[in-house]
């Protein structure tokens, strides 16, 4: 490692996001590990990650942070703006409704697009005014595998993840020149509480009207489950930890993705549309950038 960096990691209460934040801390970065209720719902895992940075001697920071609140968003970047420069975000927060498609109202998917979606929107604005001015920085967004293809049950999670995929890979180019980077972490299943927690529609008329067929929804929910409790190493979220910490010491320019974990048939998708999109950019870049 060349240089000490100041992260943001959002979603940092657990799983992947706690993870990789004692990880990018332990590599000797100052660390804010930002959760909703920090004082509330979330203390004990505020104070078990303060332990933790102190046991290892490392600056690992909890903060108050709700991806969905954009007044929260602003406060939290300028917190920690007031300390150091803000040099890395990762986009981590997130969550993975599971269930019939039909059956999620228009309500739920917005709700969830708040958190998958329009989350990043929020924390990537607070963070970029600073980082175009100083013409550097690191966005590091948490994709999935589910936002390269369409699986059944997972309508709205994919939708939400395809979505994220266009906007974040938007900015890698428009960034470009400020000499920001924006770019994407496509892992498959890991072990973590997402599947445990994944939210069901709340139409349960409409999902008793598939029948048999609604039972997918379970039924694909344990064929995860079930590969995380085989041990598989390929499904240990640290793999996922371990590769963010990595990219942030990585030298520039870093792949617009990198896929983690079984490939499931994303790095073949990469492959095929990487050089269409180059060859898209490159007709477009003398248009958009006037050069």
């Amino acid at each position: 490692m060349t240089q000490t960096k100041t992260v943001l990691i959002t979603g940092a209460s657990r799983g992947i996001g706690l993870l990789a934040a004692q990880e990018i801390a332990k590599n000797g970065h100052t660390v804010y590990a930002s959760m909703r209720g920090l004082q509330g719902a979330n203390s004990a895992a505020a104070d078990e990650l303060r332990q933790w940075g102190r046991e290892h001697d490392a600056k690992l920071l909890p903060i108050e942070l709700d991806v969905t609140d954009g007044s929260s968003v602003t406060r939290a970047v300028a917190e920690i703006e007031e300390h150091q420069p803000l040099d890395v975000l990762i986009n981590n927060a997130g969550i993975m409704p599971t269930g019939v498609t039909e059956a999620y109202t228009a309500e739920e998917v917005q709700r969830y697009f708040d958190v998958n979606m329009f989350g990043i929107v929020r924390t990537s604005r607070a963070v970029l005014p600073a980082m175009r001015a100083r013409k550097s920085g690191l966005l590091i967004h948490l994709s999935s595998a589910a936002g390269r293809f369409a699986v059944p049950f997972f309508g709205v999670y994919c939708a939400s993840k395809w979505a994220m995929e266009a906007y974040c890979e938007t900015l890698h180019y428009e960034l470009e020149s400020f000499g920001i980077e924006s770019i994407l972490v496509e892992p498959s299943g890991h072990g973590t509480d997402l599947v445990k927690n994944a939210p069901p529609p709340e139409e349960t008329d409409r999902v008793e009207a598939y029948g048999d067929l609604a039972n997918g929804r379970e039924r694909m929910l344990k064929m995860f489950q079930d590969t995380f409790d085989a041990n598989d190493p390929l499904t240990d979220a640290g793999n996922v930890a371990r590769r963010i910490a990595a990219l942030i010491d990585a030298p520039a320019p870093r792949p617009i993705r990198t896929q983690v974990g079984h490939d499931m048939g994303v790095e073949a998708l990469n492959e095929v549309a990487a050089p269409v999109q180059a060859n898209l950019i490159s007709q477009l870049k003398p248009v958009y950038t006037g050069n």
